[in-house]
């Protein structure tokens, strides 16, 4: 009895082939991942690190009272009435206390909406030299005297028929 072939020998010569073809796209856009890079770390001089700022803003609703009892003379005195005052304060029974809060809480007061605004800092627009060539980039800190650069330098590869 003859022996079956299995499906997967034929298979065999065009997956090889496609291989080899992804393998020649990959050298031609760039270098494969996991392979060394042709890079290093340095610093920069900074230029000027300006704060770019989001401006932001809120209502909250604030109670405000009108004052409905007059203030008289004696009572803006100094001293001795106002000794008096504390003493009268510390004489008067609980219900008199609580009539004058009733009183005060009135209809004299009300909820008044109060904006108010808020800049915070999000990011840095920094100006900076590398041998000689100035650039600019907007970042999330401000670096201080010297920032700390990444240099990479990566062949250009023309395609195969450009050579």
């Amino acid at each position: 009895m003859p022996r079956s072939r299995s499906w997967t020998q034929p298979a065999l010569p065009v997956l090889v082939v496609a291989l080899a073809c992804v393998g020649a796209a990959r050298a031609q856009n760039g270098p494969t991942p996991g392979a060394p890079e042709n890079a290093r770390l340095e610093y920069a001089q900074v230029l000027r690190a300006e704060p770019v700022y989001q401006t932001l803003r809120a209502t909250s609703m604030v109670e405000r009272c009108e004052a409905t009892t007059p203030v008289s003379a004696e009572e803006q005195r100094r001293g001795f009435a106002r000794v008096v005052g504390a003493v009268r304060d510390v004489l008067r029974s609980e219900d008199e206390k609580v009539d004058e809060v009733d009183r005060s809480a009135g209809g004299d007061c009300r909820m008044v909406p109060v904006e108010r605004e808020f800049r915070r800092p999000i990011a840095y627009d920094v100006d900076y030299v590398h041998k000689g060539v100035k650039y600019r980039s907007r970042l999330p800190y401000d670096p201080g005297n010297r920032l700390r650069v990444r240099v990479s330098v990566t062949p250009v590869v023309p395609p195969a028929g450009e050579r």
